[in-house]
């Protein structure tokens, strides 16, 4: 299956005029470390272009304190030091049970400790969450049906240990071949996007070679985020976001070209939701 707009108009219903606040998602981001700030900041807010309504992040000091600078719509949970740690994990969960959906990845390094940390509160999540980046190498055994993977090569290679084929259908026989085995929903991100539950499959052809910047992964993370938070299933939410994510950048392209950022997608979010939906 060909992912198109339609996908975008199932999982976006006409909101009622009596909706209120917290009704589209309210989404937990954990990541950021003593290096790294920016995947967080990404994650929240694509997730807030493609329509939750609150996020939080929780992140080491350092990256919590740059994302609340970031954008005054953030709500920063600062965790003590440079790494994301085991002791932290106590904190993520009370965090979690106000949470309908979570992002965990984003920029937290592939120290051991915070790893560990990682693979603790996949095992403790309840909610549907969304694994990206870094967090990627916590997984070591099935998760379950509530997990989004969004791989890029490599870490699809560290994940299965096989190394995806540029071949489309080769490269979705994999997907699933993972998906399957793992027991969620992977989202392997290329040229085109490789989508699959372990037994539906789809692909996403929206998207340029403009989009290489850093931070691109990070908008698709944090709309995955967005629509689990609303209530889409994981499969709906990987093929939707990477519906929308890449024509945000297909529209952000016509005016960034070669120039294009991870900043300059999150105004086109809308966009590409709202051309979706005519």
């Amino acid at each position: 299956m060909l992912v198109s707009s339609a996908v975008v108009k199932k999982v976006y219903k006409k909101r009622e005029a009596w909706s209120h606040k917290g009704q589209f998602g309210r989404l937990l981001v954990v990541g950021g470390s003593k290096l790294y700030s920016g995947s967080p900041a990404f994650n929240a807010m694509a997730a807030y272009r493609a329509g939750c309504d609150l996020v939080t992040i929780a992140a080491p000091e350092r990256a919590a304190n740059i994302a609340a600078s970031f954008e005054p719509d953030i709500i920063a949970y600062p965790l003590k030091g440079n790494y994301i740690e085991k002791k932290h994990v106590k904190e993520i969960r009370k965090l979690m049970e106000t949470s309908s959906a979570m992002v965990v990845g984003g920029g937290i390094s592939k120290e051991k400790k915070t790893l560990s940390a990682v693979a603790a509160i996949l095992k403790e999540s309840k909610i549907p969450t969304v694994v990206d980046a870094d967090g990627l190498y916590a997984v070591k055994k099935k998760l379950g049906r509530k997990f989004l993977l969004t791989p890029h090569s490599h870490e699809f290679f560290v994940l299965s240990g096989g190394k995806p084929s540029r071949f489309v259908n080769e490269r979705l026989g994999k997907t699933k071949a993972l998906a399957a085995r793992i027991g969620c929903t992977v989202l392997l991100k290329g040229h085109i996007d490789t989508i699959s539950d372990g037994t539906q499959v789809a692909t996403s052809a929206t998207g340029n070679p403009y989009m290489t910047k850093g931070g691109m992964g990070d908008t698709l993370a944090g709309i995955c985020g967005a629509l689990l938070a609303r209530g889409a299933s994981t499969f709906d939410a990987a093929c939707c976001a990477a519906y929308i994510n890449g024509l945000a950048g297909d529209i952000a392209s016509k005016t960034f070209h070669e120039g294009l950022t991870a900043s300059d997608m999150l105004w086109s979010i809308p966009k590409a939701i709202e051309q979706a939906k005519r």
